[in-house]
């Protein structure tokens, strides 16, 4: 099944947070999969503990994507 949503971001919940917020003050409503907490919640372990990935749908890529390297650059 294809998807129309792309990863733009792998990291630790404040970078997430922090790029989350920032993608919502220009609009871009993101999707963020925690594996590790769905792992926890469903009594499993995983392998990306404590990482988040970040996932904004593939019209928004490119100014998604601009925003993440400019912030990730910043820090």
């Amino acid at each position: 099944m294809a998807s129309d949503y792309i990863k733009v971001y792998t990291g630790n919940l404040i970078n997430t947070q922090c790029i989350v917020t920032k993608l919502k003050n220009i609009g871009i409503l993101a999707v963020v999969k925690d594996e590790s907490e769905s792992g926890r919640l469903g009594g499993f372990a995983s392998s990306m503990n404590g990482f988040q990935e970040i996932f904004v749908h593939q019209d928004e890529f490119e100014k998604a994507i601009s925003l993440v390297h400019n912030t990730i650059t910043e820090s």
